[in-house]
C-alpha cells in the first residue's frame, strides 16, 4: 500500500487462536486492518461492489475491516491482510457485463404452443369415454 493508503489504514495487533501452540498465548501475532473506504474516494457503483463483496466486514461507518490469523508471525498476518483488503478492492473495480436482453422468435412460440395443443390432446383423450 502506498503512503496515501498508510494515512487511511490503522492496524491493530491482537492475540490469535489457532497454530502457534503457546506461541499464541504470549504474542499478538493477528492483525485487525482497517480501511476508511470513504476517503479511498471511490466511484459509486465501485463503492457499491465492494459492499456487496464485503458483507458484514465493512461496517456502516464505511471501514472495512479485515482480521488476519491465519499464519504464526505477526508479519505474515499482516501481508496477508493487505493482500485480502487489495484483492477485494480490486475485484470491486471489476465491472459486470451488461446481459443483453433476447427476444423468442416466432419459430419457437409456435413450437412452444404446438408442444402445449399436443399435451392437452393426450390429456383430453385421459377422459371419461362417452358413447356419443
Amino acid at each position: 500500500m502506498t503512503d496515501l493508503e498508510e494515512a487511511i489504514v490503522e492496524e491493530k495487533f491482537l492475540a490469535a487462536s489457532g497454530p502457534g501452540g503457546q506461541n499464541v498465548n504470549k504474542v499478538a501475532t493477528a492483525v485487525q486492518l482497517r480501511v476508511n473506504v470513504f476517503a479511498l474516494g471511490l466511484q459509486p457503483w465501485v463503492y457499491q461492489q465492494l459492499k456487496t463483496l464485503a458483507g458484514s466486514k465493512l461496517t456502516s461507518a464505511g471501514e472495512l475491516v479485515i482480521t488476519a490469523r491465519k499464519f504464526r508471525t505477526q508479519d505474515a498476518n499482516r501481508t496477508d491482510a493487505r493482500e485480502r483488503v487489495a484483492e477485494l478492492l480490486t475485484k470491486a473495480h471489476e465491472r459486470q457485463a451488461r446481459r443483453v436482453k433476447t427476444k423468442v422468435s416466432k419459430a419457437a412460440k409456435a413450437r412452444r404452443v404446438d408442444a402445449k395443443k399436443g399435451r392437452s390432446q393426450i390429456k383430453e383423450g385421459r377422459g371419461k369415454v362417452r358413447l356419443d
